[in-house]
């Protein structure tokens, strides 16, 4: 599937991808759940950051999976790019308009993405 088809499948999901990505991370017991709404802000690479971390590599590296499967298997669609699975201590699945980050809190605390991109409406999801 080409760059291009992919994009425009996941504009057809755009309503349903961010409440499965959040659904996938808490499957996994993901923390510190956030989405970034970055619409409103005129140098934002995606229209959402959804940040999220793990307790472990392996765990980073699960909710990250875990994403990638929920959404290909519920919506029929693959990311345009991911990268950091190897290291698993910052992994970003791109759905081009969603950005997805799942972090290890070391590596989240570091870059803070959020403070990085606090102009954004930012919404907080409980931990489950």
């Amino acid at each position: 599937m080409k760059r291009s088809e992919i994009a425009e499948k996941i504009q057809q999901h755009t309503e349903e991808l961010n409440p499965l990505i959040i659904d996938a991370i808490q499957d996994i017991k993901g923390k510190n759940i956030v989405s970034l709404d970055l619409r409103n802000l005129d140098e934002a690479p995606a229209d959402f950051f959804i940040i999220c971390e793990g307790d472990s590599t392996t765990q980073v590296s699960a909710i990250a999976g875990n994403i990638i499967k929920r959404v290909k298997d519920e919506l029929g669609v693959i990311p345009g790019h991911r990268e950091g699975m190897t290291n698993a201590r910052w992994v970003l699945v791109d759905y081009f308009n969603t950005v997805v980050h799942v972090f290890y809190p070391e590596t989240r605390q570091f870059y803070d993405l959020e403070d990085l991109w606090s102009d954004a409406n930012i919404t907080e999801y409980a931990n489950l």
